[in-house]
This record gives structure tokens, sequence and C-alpha cells, in this order.
């Protein structure tokens, strides 16, 4: 019988996940004595596979989230929360396609076609996401060009910088470890939760684009399986950096999710209107105030 694939990474300084072919993944402190050698000391050198690199990614993800309060985990969407995230979801967003054209523009120069090409496509399959989170913004009455314009949340802006440190690096493969972050934990969201911000935006208005698109409803789910698929191709010590930069975004995104979401609904909507210079259409019960055509105030 041929042995199961096992794959390990050295995620911190007393912590490697340790993942198997057949699905099987532990967190391993990392030790040993003269008569008993740590087996996981030295960095792996074998082959990868789908079933061992997906548990140490999501293992990574897992481990980078382990610290955030348990009660932000999904949290009840309200208007200025969501507000806030669909600007997030902008920066994110809107640098993505020139960022992984640059990092692919890196393999091309290093000889790695296949990393270029991968990275082409998702900079392909990536442009124009941050016009849906526009298009939502403008859909609650909320003046998206403007807002995004003189706005980031302050979570936001340490992953940002992050992916753009990655991109223009020597050897830019931790960029791939960002992202399946992002769009594994975007997989995660279901039907429901598209359905929970539904319930609390304005009748008949749309404001959903951006989340459908980045939930299992749309294309993640897909791509975090390619994205699977691509890293258990590469050499042990890519696979090594894209786990454990995975792990890192995680860690940032947890803590971003941790700063941001203990804020009252009062003081997210306080921070939006001072960024703006006027009031926006909704009150801290996260109710809109209508106009006389029963729609959010549009914007000036």
């Amino acid at each position: 019988m041929a042995r199961l694939v096992t794959e390990w990474v050295n995620v911190t300084s007393d912590t490697s996940i340790v993942a198997r072919e057949s699905g099987e993944v532990w967190f391993h402190v990392p030790g040993g004595t003269e008569e008993k050698v740590d087996p996981f000391a030295t960095p792996m050198t074998g082959v990868g596979s789908a079933g061992s690199t997906v548990g140490l990614l999501d293992g990574a993800i897992n481990l980078g989230f382990s610290g955030i309060e348990e009660r932000l985990a999904r949290p009840d969407p309200t208007i200025p929360g969501y507000i806030v995230a669909l600007v997030g979801a902008y920066h994110t967003s809107v640098d993505t396609p020139r960022n992984l054209r640059r990092a692919a523009a890196r393999f091309n120069e290093l000889g790695r076609l296949e990393v270029a090409a991968y990275l082409e496509e998702r900079a392909r399959e990536e442009t124009g996401h941050d016009r849906l989170a526009l298009k939502d913004l403008r859909a609650l009455g909320v003046p998206g060009e403007r807002l995004v314009a003189s706005f980031i949340p302050v979570g936001i802006k340490p992953l940002c910088k992050r992916f753009d440190d990655l991109c223009i690096q020597d050897y830019p493969i931790g960029c791939i470890g960002y992202s399946y972050c992002l769009e594994r934990i975007a997989a995660l969201k279901q039907e429901t939760d598209i359905e929970k911000v539904r319930a609390i935006c304005p009748p008949d208005v749309d404001a959903t684009r951006f989340l459908r698109s980045h939930s299992s409803l749309g294309s993640e789910a897909t791509h975090v399986e390619e994205t699977i698929k691509f890293v258990a191709s590469l050499p042990a010590n890519d696979r090594i950096r894209v786990v454990q930069e995975t792990y890192e975004s995680a860690l940032i995104l947890a803590q971003g999710y941790n700063h941001e979401l203990l804020k009252s609904e009062a003081e997210m909507l306080e921070e939006l209107e001072q960024a703006l210079g006027e009031a926006l259409p909704y009150r801290h019960n996260s109710r809109p105030s209508y106009g006389g055509n029963g729609r959010p105030r549009p914007e000036a």
C-alpha cells in the first residue's frame, strides 16, 4: 500500500501544523530529546497532495482566528457595520488585479511561468469587484466614491498593506496564501448570511452584490478548490511559504475583525459621518430615514 502523504509547516515559534492526505490535521509543539528526535523539526521536502494541503491551509486560518472574540465570529449585521464592511471590501479589492499582475510579472522574470499564469488568471477574475462594493454603497443611499476616498477602516489598513508588500517582494509567493485566506473565509458565507443583510436593508434595495459574489453562492468555492490543487503542485519550499502567509494573513484579518466589530453601532455611524462630513440616512437603530419617494435620502 502506498504511504499517505504527510505535510507539515512551522507557523509560529512553538506551533507546527501537520496534515495528512487522509484529512487528519493537528497542531504540533516542536520538541525532542536525544532518545526521540522531533520528526517535524526540519522543513518538509516531499511532494504535496490536495488532502494534506487543504489541511495545512485551513489549519493556518483556524490558528490565526483562534484569538478572535467568540461573539464576533458570526455577528448579527447592522447597517453601519455593513457599510463599514463594504468600504473595507472596496479597499481590499480595488488594488487586487494590479498587485497580482505585479507579482505575476516577477514570476515571469524568474522563469516560473506556471505561477505567473495562475496569478494572471486570478487578476482577470478579480477585476471589477471593487465596483460591486461601490454599487452596494450607492444602493444604501451612501456616496460610495466619496466615502472610500476619505475613509478606510482602521482594521483593514494592515491587511491592505500586507498584500501590497507581498506582491512587490523579490519572490512574492506569499500573495497566494493571502488570497487563499480571504477567499476561503468568503466561501464560508451562506445564503442565510445574505438573507440577514437583506433583512436590515431598506425595502426593494439590492445592496448585496459584493457579498453574493464573495460567498458560497459566487465563485469563491471554485477559486478555493483551484488554489488548493495549485498549491499542492508547488515545490515544498513554496508550499511552506504559502501556508505561513495564510496564517499571517488570518492573524491580521482576525485582529481587524476584533478592532472593528467591538465598536458600537453609534461609534461606527459617527466614524462614517465624520469621514463624509455629513449625516447618513441612518440613525443608531439601523433603520433608514426615508425621503418622499420611500427610499433612503440619495447622496448629495
